[in-house]
């Protein structure tokens, strides 16, 4: 056994695990998708949101599907739903250790086992039940088998491999073919075969790969509308639209459908241009089935969409007098919205991104030169093969965030394999050129040293104010101090030269390591993951779940909304008052209330096991159902209250919530609810959201409803 790696897989093992015990919810949105899984097959099948089976989440299901064994065997809460992402995140460090070893050696596989753990972004997202880690243990397997199948000419390796990626595909869609390039060329200079068998073997697991990719999609698009949810997030109702428009070429342009604009500050006014089914031709909604409908902004769901027009605050100025994280002006459209920085090749070294992931690019570069350096035509070695691919999995992706126009912070952690193996591989290159002294490529050490640390100084020294300036000019003098130790004992033989070259490395991590602590010393961000002294102030979630140590600048910290979460995941948590009353004038109504905003329904599903309709998806604005369809809903008996307002939505349908209000009377808040929202009155004025559709972003008032025809 190798306690080394014994020992990194436990860092990596507390850098996600410890202290999910204390996230109620997680990530709502997906947690509330996992509840109504949990109800029945329809809705487990769909991803559903609501209970209903109205509406899907904004992304395929498998990963949900996973999280939904665990809550089945555990129970529905959150650490339930974030275990199986813990588990992929030390699932891929343990997957980069035996990758990297058989061509590189132990060392290598060590240091990239140790990196990985230790990027800051895995440790952020791997803690919440967000997606991304469970999709980059899903590629790296792939991965693995595609390192197995060419080194064997295997056959069904090979295939299994292309397969992989197809699953990932139904994680999240089109991320999980950022690394194609990558296989395709892997593949084709490393499989052991003839030129003939390899085109048909590499046609057939091509085939392979679109198969297991478009099943779901091909088989949701092919139910008749009416006896399925609406495919949330999505323009036609399609998920073959979903996974090319917003969740594919948007991410890239980050161009907003006008017509998703309203219902934030900037939003307001823009029309009510959302999709109203009023006037579709599709039948009534049958139970536990989404509808037809048009009319979706790029900019909903996937914890994406709380931007404005310009994707701007009025004068920077956000809601309740809150300050924009840091101190920083996050101006410029959804890039500056969500702290990406701003378009160019240098986009990964800006302050906004270069902490989650970048903090060993120069150890890379100058690594890479060291592998290369006795690269000749004819002897091309299974070294070079490897970090090629692992290249060609870094730069496009790179190139991708570098121009991109609609991505989260955390989802840089696609670029964590290729760093994490490119360092071991790098390093230990440049580590025997070091030692045997070989020419300018002994200088490499010493230089990636130094570079490094002077990078994770640039990195750190912005918050000097929050985490004091002792961090990061440590690791400079410490830096500096190995790069001149390093350099003197270049010509000379020391029996603590060895000794040195591992603390360099070691001063290289100081950085990142202690930004990979962040999420648990300052609390985590379950919505929006981000790693960094400021991380749970990320746009629009918060979810604490780790120690919060006070970060020493008042400035800094954005206050939270109600619930256990900021922004975006404003989880309410159940009010026994209205459970109390929903259940209590309850004559055998299907489901306890229909609303407007799923952070509403959010903890009734999740705590309650409640029966509660989303009438609109995450955003509110999805065209789940047209006034016809929610009129037969209250004269077959399955629902009469309807919460209207509250903070998740922007924009919708106004028809919905005319409709709801023309035909229902407003039940006294005194009578329902325990307390008031804050910044509304008591007797529920309804004026304010009369003119908003429903779900307004900020500040909304919730009034209850009861509907009877």
């Amino acid at each position: 056994m190798d306690l080394v790696l014994l020992s990194i897989v436990l860092l990596a093992a507390f850098l996600n695990g410890y202290g999910i015990w204390n996230d109620q919810y997680a990530n709502s949105y997906y947690t509330t998708a996992v509840g109504s899984m949990l109800s029945n097959f329809h809705n487990f099948f769909y991803a559903s949101l609501d209970s209903a089976g109205s509406v899907t989440v904004d992304k395929p299901p498998v990963v949900f599907w996973i999280q939904t064994a665990f809550a089945y065997v555990f129970g529905l809460h959150g650490w339930s739903v974030i275990l199986p992402q813990v588990l992929a995140g030390i699932g891929s460090v343990l997957l980069i250790y035996f990758m990297v070893k058989p061509t590189y050696g132990l060392a290598a596989a060590r240091i990239s086992a140790l990196t990985l753990a230790t990027v800051p972004v895995v440790a952020a997202v791997s803690r919440t039940n967000n997606i991304d880690s469970m999709l980059v243990f899903t590629l790296l397997l792939g991965s693995w088998f595609l390192f197995k199948g060419s080194k064997q000419g295997s056959t069904w390796r090979i295939l299994v491999a292309f397969g992989l990626i197809g699953v990932a595909f139904n994680m999240k869609m089109l991320q999980a073919y950022m690394i194609l390039p990558a296989f395709y060329l892997f593949y084709l200079l490393a499989f052991q075969a003839k030129w003939r068998r390899k085109i048909i073997l590499l046609i057939g697991s091509t085939a392979v790969l679109a198969v297991v990719s478009l099943s779901w999609a091909v088989t949701v698009d092919s139910i008749p509308e009416d006896e399925r949810p609406y495919i949330g997030s999505s323009e036609t109702n399609s998920v073959m639209e979903l996974a090319f428009g917003y969740n594919g070429l948007a991410r890239l342009t980050g161009q907003q459908n006008t017509a998703g604009n309203a219902g934030m500050p900037n939003g307001m006014g823009q029309g009510d241009n959302r999709g109203n089914r009023g006037d579709s031709s599709s039948g009534p909604n049958q139970t536990g089935s989404g509808v037809p409908g048009a009319g979706q902004d790029v900019n909903a769901p996937d914890n994406d969409n709380m931007n404005g027009s310009n994707g701007n605050f009025p004068n920077r100025q956000m809601p309740n007098d809150m300050e924009m994280p840091n101190g920083r002006d996050f101006g410029g459209g959804m890039g500056g919205m969500f702290g990406t920085g701003e378009k160019g090749p240098l986009r990964l070294f800006q302050t906004e991104l270069s902490g989650q992931a970048s903090w060993l690019l120069p150890v890379v570069l100058l690594g890479c030169i060291a592998i290369f350096a006795g690269l000749r035509r004819r002897n091309i070695t299974n070294k070079h093969k490897e970090a090629l691919f692992w290249l060609t999995w870094l730069l496009p992706v790179a190139a991708f965030f570098s121009v991109a126009g609609f991505f989260h912070q955390y989802y840089l952690i696609m670029l964590a394999p290729p760093i994490a193996a490119l360092t071991g591989a790098g390093f230990v290159a440049m580590w025997k050129s070091y030692r045997d002294r070989n020419g300018r490529q002994a200088w490499l050490l010493p230089v990636s040293v130094l570079l490094t640390t002077l990078f994770a100084w640039y990195i750190m020294q912005v918050y000097n104010d929050t985490i004091g300036a002792g961090w990061s000019i440590s690791e400079l003098i410490a830096g500096i101090l190995v790069t001149v130790i390093l350099i003197v004992m270049l010509h000379r033989t020391h029996q603590w030269k060895q000794g040195f070259i591992i603390a360099g490395f070691m001063v290289m991590l100081i950085g990142p390591i202690y930004w990979a602590f962040t999420p648990i010393t300052y609390g985590g961000n379950s919505m929006i993951p981000a790693a960094g002294p400021t991380g749970s102030n990320g746009m629009f979630g918060g979810a604490g779940m780790g120690m919060p140590m006070g970060n020493g600048a008042g400035d800094t910290e954005m206050p939270t909304m109600g619930g256990r979460g900021g922004m975006g995941n404003r989880n309410e948590e159940v009010d026994t008052a209205t459970l109390n009353y929903l259940k209590e004038h309850n004559t055998g109504e299907t489901y306890l209330f229909a609303t407007t905003d799923y952070n509403q329904a959010a903890p009734y599903i999740i705590d309650e096991r409640a029966a509660v309709i989303t009438l609109g998806g995450f955003s509110g604005s999805d065209p789940v159902y047209t006034t016809e369809e929610l009129e037969q809903l209250v004269k077959s008996g399955q629902v009469k209250y309807f919460m209207v307002g509250g903070m998740g939505g922007r924009g919708g349908n106004s028809d919905i919530s005319d409709w709801i209000k023309e035909h229902g009377t407003e039940i006294p808040t005194s009578e329902w609810k325990t307390g008031t929202d804050s910044g509304t009155m008591d007797n529920g004025d309804t004026e304010n959201e009369a003119g908003l559709g429903f779900g307004f972003g900020f500040g909304g008032q919730t009034t209850l409803y009861e509907v009877k025809l």
